[in-house]
């Protein structure tokens, strides 16, 4: 789980000064790219790494919301 909130915003891949719009933002668009679904039908290993990148920033955006005060 992210604990420190630097490495939540690398995560999602925004910087600290970002607006909470632009971090859900940024959130919504890596959550549907990398979301498990999408690479179903591209083998096991694929559907693996989707799997963990997708709890990496399930857990990062918790991290920020909860740093930040968003609910």
């Amino acid at each position: 789980f992210v604990k420190d909130p630097d490495s939540a915003y690398k995560i999602l891949e925004v910087q600290d000064t970002a607006s909470d719009d632009e971090i859900r933002k940024a959130y919504h668009k890596m959550a549907i790219k990398y979301h498990p679904d999408k690479v179903a039908h591209l083998g096991g290993d694929i559907q693996k790494a989707a799997k963990e990148k997708f709890q990496q920033l399930n857990n990062a955006y918790a991290e920020i919301k909860k740093h930040r005060g968003i609910k």
